[in-house]
């Protein structure tokens, strides 16, 4: 198995352990006792987030940041979807109680559906934190952001916290790949669902592009050869897309070095969690980094 395979595969399985900080109920709680709206409801089987308490909250790790910031360092959203929602996240409440509510409400949910100290949780939470000594914060305004807060203080919430640094390393360094591609954001959303199998503009429309957006992305990317007529990726395209993921898992050798012959007793620890948080509904059935493993 190659490194890109089990860098993927590593991002899988943390993914639902990680990411369901944002489908979590106990958090949408949390965020509309500060004022935020309720959870939008149901969507693919989960809780959604309310837009402004999803970029407020998440963004958050970087400090009471404008919306501009959270708009560059989430890099794939409308900034002009984004700058509204956290100024009106800044408008009833701050960077560190939002950011305290996000912890106990993920924390909450992975007590209520793994219990305090699951199977292998003291050995998940050793290699995760050899595996985040080893990174660097340049050019990862989101990794360092989680770099810079205290770790929980119970081994369930490190491994939360440590997990959502190698989430947001990749996610920074992902970003860096598409950029350095000359793609724009709205770019890389169609050829990402299109890599996925997804019907063009349906995972995107998620990110707040309009029509206009989409019809200059889908001009620029069929000029360039990545996008046929028809709206379907050409092979040149998925080569393109996957060189991009390729040289995503590149910057996360670093990790699989420090982690060494344990990844995959890490990747046997998380992935009986990840299950059993979908059956519990705190993360939707299939994720992006379940699509992007699917397509390697």
């Amino acid at each position: 198995m190659t490194s890109s395979h089990i860098s993927r595969d590593l991002a899988s399985v943390l993914e639902p352990v990680t990411g369901q900080v944002y489908f979590s109920p106990e958090c949408h709680s949390n965020y509309e006792k500060l004022g935020f709206a309720p959870s939008r409801g149901e969507f693919n089987g989960v809780m959604a987030p309310d837009g402004p308490a999803y970029f407020t909250s998440r963004g958050s790790v970087m400090g009471q940041v404008p919306g501009e910031v959270v708009a560059a360092a989430f890099g794939v959203f409308n900034p002009a979807t984004v700058i509204p929602s956290v100024s009106h996240g800044w408008s009833i409440t701050d960077a560190a109680t939002i950011c305290a509510a996000r912890d106990n409400g993920a924390i909450a949910q992975l007590v209520r559906l793994l219990g305090t100290s699951p199977d292998g949780v003291s050995t998940a939470r050793s290699i995760l934190l050899r595996a985040t000594e080893v990174l660097r914060p340049e050019g990862r305004a989101l990794f360092a952001g989680l770099r810079s807060l205290p770790l929980p203080g119970t081994e369930l919430g490190d491994v939360w916290r440590l997990g959502d640094m190698l989430r947001e390393y990749r996610g920074d360094s992902h970003t860096a790949a598409w950029i350095s591609a000359g793609l724009t954001a709205c770019e890389i959303g169609l050829m990402s669902e299109l890599y996925w199998g997804l019907p063009i503009k349906s995972y995107s429309r998620t990110r707040g592009w309009s029509e206009e957006d989409f019809a200059e992305a889908v001009e620029n990317l069929q000029r360039l050869g990545c996008i046929s007529a028809d709206g379907e990726l050409t092979p040149h395209g998925r080569d393109v897309r996957e060189q991009i993921e390729v040289n995503t898992d590149k910057q996360m050798e670093c990790v699989l070095r420090a982690i060494g012959a344990d990844v995959n007793e890490l990747i046997t620890i998380l992935k009986p969690w990840g299950a059993a948080i979908r059956a519990g509904k705190g993360y939707p059935a299939s994720g992006p980094h379940d699509l992007a493993n699917a397509a390697k």
